[in-house]
Protein backbone atom coordinates (compact mmCIF):
# COMPACT_ATOMS: atom_id res chain seq x y z
CA UNK A 1 0.00 0.00 0.00
CA UNK A 2 1.41 3.20 -1.18
CA UNK A 3 0.31 6.86 1.38
CA UNK A 4 0.43 8.30 -1.86
CA UNK A 5 -2.04 6.32 -4.21
CA UNK A 6 -4.29 5.42 -1.00
CA UNK A 7 -6.77 8.25 -1.38
CA UNK A 8 -6.46 11.88 -3.27
CA UNK A 9 -4.85 14.78 -1.14
CA UNK A 10 -2.92 17.43 -2.63
CA UNK A 11 0.13 17.39 -1.13
CA UNK A 12 1.84 20.46 0.15
CA UNK A 13 5.64 22.22 -1.51
CA UNK A 14 7.33 20.16 0.99
CA UNK A 15 5.72 16.95 1.93
CA UNK A 16 7.23 15.11 4.74
CA UNK A 17 6.90 11.78 4.41
CA UNK A 18 9.21 9.77 2.56
CA UNK A 19 8.70 6.86 0.08
CA UNK A 20 10.01 4.44 2.10
CA UNK A 21 8.81 5.02 5.58
CA UNK A 22 6.45 2.15 7.62
CA UNK A 23 3.01 2.06 6.27
CA UNK A 24 1.43 2.95 10.20
CA UNK A 25 -1.43 4.63 10.77
CA UNK A 26 0.62 7.69 12.69
CA UNK A 27 2.63 8.42 9.54
CA UNK A 28 -0.23 7.77 6.90
CA UNK A 29 -1.41 10.97 9.36
CA UNK A 30 1.39 12.76 8.81
CA UNK A 31 1.00 12.80 4.86
CA UNK A 32 -0.02 16.60 3.15
CA UNK A 33 0.43 18.33 6.69
CA UNK A 34 3.25 20.92 7.82
CA UNK A 35 5.54 19.03 9.77
CA UNK A 36 8.00 21.01 11.28
CA UNK A 37 11.55 20.35 13.26
CA UNK A 38 12.39 23.30 15.73
CA UNK A 39 15.86 22.69 15.39
CA UNK A 40 19.12 22.55 12.84
CA UNK A 41 20.96 19.32 14.50
CA UNK A 42 21.86 17.44 11.50
CA UNK A 43 21.72 14.80 13.66
CA UNK A 44 17.66 15.16 14.60
CA UNK A 45 17.22 15.39 11.07
CA UNK A 46 19.00 12.40 9.69
CA UNK A 47 17.71 10.64 12.49
CA UNK A 48 14.10 10.85 11.37
CA UNK A 49 14.62 10.75 7.73
CA UNK A 50 16.37 7.36 8.18
CA UNK A 51 12.81 6.01 9.55
CA UNK A 52 11.25 8.08 6.68
CA UNK A 53 9.69 11.44 8.15
CA UNK A 54 11.42 14.79 6.50
CA UNK A 55 10.07 17.60 8.58
CA UNK A 56 10.60 21.69 7.52
CA UNK A 57 13.34 22.92 9.37
CA UNK A 58 12.58 26.01 11.76
CA UNK A 59 15.64 26.38 14.16
CA UNK A 60 14.13 27.58 17.16
CA UNK A 61 15.53 30.97 18.64
CA UNK A 62 14.78 30.68 22.23
CA UNK A 63 17.09 32.04 24.65
CA UNK A 64 17.99 28.67 26.46
CA UNK A 65 18.51 30.45 29.71
CA UNK A 66 16.65 27.76 31.80
CA UNK A 67 18.80 27.33 35.19
CA UNK A 68 18.92 24.05 36.44
CA UNK A 69 18.02 24.40 39.54
CA UNK A 70 14.28 25.37 38.97
CA UNK A 71 13.84 21.67 38.85
CA UNK A 72 13.21 19.30 41.70
CA UNK A 73 13.88 16.33 38.97
CA UNK A 74 16.93 17.39 36.65
CA UNK A 75 15.32 14.98 33.81
CA UNK A 76 12.38 17.97 33.80
CA UNK A 77 15.06 20.85 32.40
CA UNK A 78 15.33 19.12 28.81
CA UNK A 79 11.48 18.80 28.56
CA UNK A 80 11.03 22.14 29.66
CA UNK A 81 13.61 23.50 27.14
CA UNK A 82 11.95 21.41 24.30
CA UNK A 83 8.65 22.58 24.99
CA UNK A 84 10.20 26.31 24.85
CA UNK A 85 11.73 26.06 21.70
CA UNK A 86 8.49 24.06 20.08
CA UNK A 87 5.85 26.99 21.43
CA UNK A 88 8.24 29.53 20.17
CA UNK A 89 8.79 28.06 16.89
CA UNK A 90 4.84 27.63 16.46
CA UNK A 91 3.77 31.11 17.49
CA UNK A 92 6.48 32.70 15.59
CA UNK A 93 5.29 30.95 11.95
CA UNK A 94 1.25 31.42 13.30
CA UNK A 95 2.36 35.30 13.47
CA UNK A 96 3.91 35.06 10.17
CA UNK A 97 1.82 33.53 8.21
CA UNK A 98 -1.71 32.53 10.02
CA UNK A 99 -2.93 31.34 6.67
CA UNK A 100 0.09 28.75 6.73
CA UNK A 101 0.30 27.52 10.09
CA UNK A 102 2.24 24.20 11.01
CA UNK A 103 0.31 21.08 11.95
CA UNK A 104 2.91 19.77 14.12
CA UNK A 105 6.28 21.06 15.62
CA UNK A 106 8.67 18.93 16.96
CA UNK A 107 11.28 19.73 19.52
CA UNK A 108 13.95 18.10 21.36
CA UNK A 109 17.03 19.10 24.22
CA UNK A 110 19.72 16.29 25.13
CA UNK A 111 21.70 16.43 28.50
CA UNK A 112 24.15 13.57 29.66
CA UNK A 113 23.91 13.44 33.57
CA UNK A 114 27.20 13.04 35.44
CA UNK A 115 25.76 9.74 36.87
CA UNK A 116 22.46 7.34 36.88
CA UNK A 117 19.26 8.14 38.60
CA UNK A 118 18.96 5.52 41.37
CA UNK A 119 16.98 1.97 40.14
CA UNK A 120 17.99 2.66 36.81
CA UNK A 121 21.27 1.02 35.98
CA UNK A 122 22.15 -2.96 37.02
CA UNK A 123 25.64 -0.95 37.84
CA UNK A 124 24.44 1.01 40.93
CA UNK A 125 26.69 4.45 41.00
CA UNK A 126 29.21 4.37 43.66
CA UNK A 127 29.42 7.29 45.49
CA UNK A 128 27.61 10.05 48.01
CA UNK A 129 23.99 10.13 47.37
CA UNK A 130 24.31 13.80 45.67
CA UNK A 131 22.56 16.03 43.10
CA UNK A 132 22.96 14.89 38.96
CA UNK A 133 24.76 17.43 37.57
CA UNK A 134 23.97 18.40 33.69
CA UNK A 135 27.57 18.46 31.55
CA UNK A 136 27.18 20.84 29.51
CA UNK A 137 29.45 21.32 26.09
CA UNK A 138 33.32 22.00 27.07
CA UNK A 139 34.53 25.77 26.77
CA UNK A 140 37.79 24.72 25.70
CA UNK A 141 40.10 21.26 25.56
CA UNK A 142 40.99 21.15 29.20
CA UNK A 143 37.69 21.24 30.04
CA UNK A 144 36.39 18.73 27.31
CA UNK A 145 39.30 16.41 28.94
CA UNK A 146 38.00 17.00 32.28
CA UNK A 147 34.49 15.18 31.42
CA UNK A 148 36.37 12.28 30.07
CA UNK A 149 38.39 11.98 33.00
CA UNK A 150 35.53 12.26 35.25
CA UNK A 151 32.82 9.67 33.46
CA UNK A 152 35.73 7.26 32.56
CA UNK A 153 35.30 3.89 33.69
CA UNK A 154 31.83 4.68 34.87
CA UNK A 155 28.14 5.40 33.91
CA UNK A 156 26.58 8.62 32.49
CA UNK A 157 23.13 9.11 31.70
CA UNK A 158 22.14 10.69 28.42
CA UNK A 159 18.32 12.30 28.74
CA UNK A 160 16.26 13.50 25.75
CA UNK A 161 13.10 15.62 26.32
CA UNK A 162 11.01 15.61 22.94
CA UNK A 163 8.12 17.70 22.88
CA UNK A 164 5.21 18.45 20.31
CA UNK A 165 2.92 21.17 19.51
CA UNK A 166 0.06 21.23 17.33
CA UNK A 167 -3.17 23.21 16.66
CA UNK A 168 -6.72 23.00 19.32
CA UNK A 169 -9.84 25.09 19.05
CA UNK A 170 -9.65 25.51 22.85
CA UNK A 171 -7.43 28.89 24.31
CA UNK A 172 -4.45 29.30 23.36
CA UNK A 173 -4.88 27.57 20.16
CA UNK A 174 -2.54 24.89 20.73
CA UNK A 175 -1.82 21.76 22.68
CA UNK A 176 1.48 20.21 24.37
CA UNK A 177 2.61 16.57 24.80
CA UNK A 178 6.30 15.84 25.80
CA UNK A 179 8.33 12.41 26.64
CA UNK A 180 11.41 11.69 27.86
CA UNK A 181 13.92 9.23 27.13
CA UNK A 182 17.03 7.93 29.27
CA UNK A 183 19.65 5.92 28.20
CA UNK A 184 22.74 4.51 29.79
CA UNK A 185 26.53 5.59 28.76
CA UNK A 186 29.12 2.62 29.69
CA UNK A 187 32.65 4.23 29.34
CA UNK A 188 35.52 1.74 28.96
CA UNK A 189 38.72 2.14 31.24
CA UNK A 190 40.46 3.99 28.35
CA UNK A 191 44.20 5.12 29.09
CA UNK A 192 44.71 8.63 29.56
CA UNK A 193 46.58 9.18 26.44
CA UNK A 194 43.45 7.82 24.53
CA UNK A 195 41.51 10.71 25.80
CA UNK A 196 43.75 13.22 25.25
CA UNK A 197 43.75 11.85 21.32
CA UNK A 198 40.40 12.05 21.48
CA UNK A 199 39.99 15.86 22.78
CA UNK A 200 42.28 16.46 20.10
CA UNK A 201 40.74 15.44 17.54
CA UNK A 202 38.27 18.26 18.82
CA UNK A 203 34.93 16.68 17.84
CA UNK A 204 33.79 16.49 21.14
CA UNK A 205 34.32 20.15 21.87
CA UNK A 206 30.37 21.15 20.27
CA UNK A 207 28.77 18.00 22.68
CA UNK A 208 27.04 18.11 25.42
CA UNK A 209 29.32 15.37 27.43
CA UNK A 210 31.88 16.63 25.42
CA UNK A 211 31.56 12.99 23.69
CA UNK A 212 29.98 11.69 20.12
CA UNK A 213 29.22 7.74 20.44
CA UNK A 214 28.33 7.79 16.92
CA UNK A 215 31.77 8.96 15.92
CA UNK A 216 35.16 8.71 17.08
CA UNK A 217 33.62 8.86 20.68
CA UNK A 218 32.56 5.84 20.53
CA UNK A 219 36.18 4.34 20.96
CA UNK A 220 35.51 5.24 24.50
CA UNK A 221 32.42 3.55 25.07
CA UNK A 222 31.64 0.10 25.98
CA UNK A 223 27.82 -0.22 26.05
CA UNK A 224 25.08 1.78 25.46
CA UNK A 225 21.99 0.43 27.69
CA UNK A 226 18.88 1.63 26.02
CA UNK A 227 17.98 3.38 22.84
CA UNK A 228 21.16 4.90 20.92
CA UNK A 229 19.53 6.80 18.75
CA UNK A 230 18.65 8.89 22.46
CA UNK A 231 22.42 9.17 22.85
CA UNK A 232 23.04 10.60 19.30
CA UNK A 233 20.22 13.03 19.63
CA UNK A 234 16.83 11.79 19.29
CA UNK A 235 14.75 8.85 20.39
CA UNK A 236 13.11 7.66 17.88
CA UNK A 237 11.38 4.36 18.75
CA UNK A 238 9.84 6.11 21.83
CA UNK A 239 8.80 9.38 19.20
CA UNK A 240 6.62 7.22 16.45
CA UNK A 241 5.38 4.99 19.50
CA UNK A 242 4.01 8.57 20.85
CA UNK A 243 2.71 9.76 17.81
CA UNK A 244 1.00 6.49 17.37
CA UNK A 245 -0.46 7.15 21.00
CA UNK A 246 -1.58 10.33 20.16
CA UNK A 247 -3.34 8.91 17.10
CA UNK A 248 -5.48 6.57 19.18
CA UNK A 249 -6.19 8.73 22.29
CA UNK A 250 -5.96 12.09 21.51
CA UNK A 251 -9.20 13.04 18.83
CA UNK A 252 -7.79 16.57 18.02
CA UNK A 253 -4.59 15.67 17.03
CA UNK A 254 -3.94 16.73 13.36
CA UNK A 255 -7.40 17.01 12.91
CA UNK A 256 -7.92 21.26 13.09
Amino acid sequence: MNFFKSKPIELPEHNCVLAHALKTLSLQKLVGKRIVLASNSPRRRDILRTFGLEPEIVPSTFDETLTHDEFEDVHEYPVATATHKAVEVYERLVKDDPNNAPDLVIAADTVVLTHPSPGISTTPFEGPSVRQEILEKPISKDDNLRMLLDMNGGVCEVVTGVSLVYPVLESPGYKIKSLDERTLVYFADNPRHLLEAYVESGEGVDRAGGFAVQGLGGMLVRKVDGDYQNVVGFPAASFFKFLELLHEEDHDFLEI
